[in-house]
């Protein structure tokens, strides 16, 4: 049995007697609108579904992986925070501000450099080993070989001023980034938690402790860090 009404058959088999007529339903348009719609999907007027969401793309290969980091890694002068933070979430969308900032203060806990232990996180999450070896290739290949280059040039160059002067500009912007990396990142401690003012006091003095009264990071990780891990987690046991 079929039955059009405006553009919709609907079409089922004609019930028994004492059973419920339960139809499928099918669109159907006129010649000339699905012209239309056919022609709006090819201009991109019309899309197949939503965007997909910020934090939700991955990197297609290894590869492709190998030929992000190394571009993060060729901007990265004087700091890298700034940059990484700005590629991985607001440029190319692999991660969000809060899985960023997660996987930063894991890679900040554990020993060697921060930025190699967020490209092996990163990389062993999507391509296992491959990945890994990927993204911290990229990271240190042309940087080793930047590195060797203007280490000849700077011990040519090294006693003019200008070259001292050149550095020493790149230092402040490097600051620069690296504090406004740090302002994206505390907007996402809104959700944590143990609130936001927890969160800044917490903050506050471990930067009290290493940038003013000079107490080494593994001390303040240990301190701190487990101090707001323990808060945390009997935070979130009184949630459950």
């Amino acid at each position: 049995m079929h039955d059009t009404v405006y553009g919709v058959t609907l079409t089922g088999s004609r019930p028994a007697h004492g059973h419920h007529y339960a139809p499928t339903t099918e669109v159907l348009y006129p010649a000339p609108m699905t012209h239309q719609l056919h022609e709006a999907q090819t201009q991109g007027s019309i899309t197949a579904g939503p965007q997909e969401p910020i934090g939700t793309q991955t990197p297609r290969s290894p590869a492709h992986l190998f030929l992000a980091f190394s571009m993060i890694a060729l901007q990265g002068f004087g700091g890298i925070l700034g940059i990484i933070q700005r590629e991985l979430v607001e440029r190319r969308h692999w991660l969000t501000n809060r899985d960023f900032l997660e996987d930063w203060s894991v890679a900040q806990v554990l020993p060697g450099p921060n930025v190699v232990n967020l490209g092996i996180i990163f990389g062993a999450r999507h391509f296992g080993l491959a990945g890994a070896v990927a993204a911290v290739s990229g990271l240190l290949l042309f940087p080793l070989i930047l590195v060797l280059g203007f280490g000849v040039l700077y011990g040519t160059y090294a006693h003019y001023p200008e070259v001292n002067g050149a550095l020493k500009a790149m230092s402040a912007v490097a600051t620069g980034l690296i504090a406004a990396a740090g302002l994206k990142l505390g907007v996402s401690l809104k959700g944590h938690p143990l609130g936001r003012l927890q969160c800044i006091v917490a903050a506050s003095i471990s930067f009290i402790a290493v940038a003013i009264l000079r107490i080494p990071l593994a001390y303040v990780l240990l301190g701190i860090g487990t101090i707001a891990c323990l808060l945390t987690y009997r935070r979130l046991r009184s949630r459950a």
